[in-house]
């Protein structure tokens, strides 16, 4: 079974908006952290933002007050509106989920990940 999927990834023009979309298996959207991690090519991998199962909502300074983490409970989805998009931000997105606490943007406190969903951004 999937337990992440991520989806919405493509092509924006600088300044332009994108949105992605995880949607977890039930038991997965159970994580205590759900959240949205990218890595550019000859990059290490980081954290972008994080969504604690109570409520908290933390933010890589990169993204602060252009990109906005939500979810569905209902959908068992995260979603990742990413506006104000620059070269910087063209990566791979993964979706990540860590059963224990604290939710932190530590790339290595993550357990499960999707498989990807590739954001490219023109000048």
């Amino acid at each position: 079974q999937v337990q992440l999927a991520e989806s919405g990834g493509g092509s924006a023009q600088a300044g332009g908006s994108l949105r992605l979309s995880c949607t977890a298996s039930p038991y997965t959207f159970t994580s205590s952290c759900l959240g949205w991690f990218r890595q550019a090519p000859g990059k290490e991998r980081e954290g972008v933002a994080i969504y604690a199962a109570n409520g908290v909502i933390s933010y890589a300074n990169s993204v602060m007050g252009r990109f906005t983490i939500s979810r569905d409970i209902a959908k068992n989805t995260i979603y990742l509106d990413m506006n104000s998009l620059n070269p910087e931000d063209a990566a791979m997105y993964y979706c990540a989920a860590r059963r224990n606490w604290p939710c932190t943007l530590h790339v290595p406190d993550y357990d499960v990940w999707g498989q990807g969903t590739q954001v490219t951004v023109s000048a």
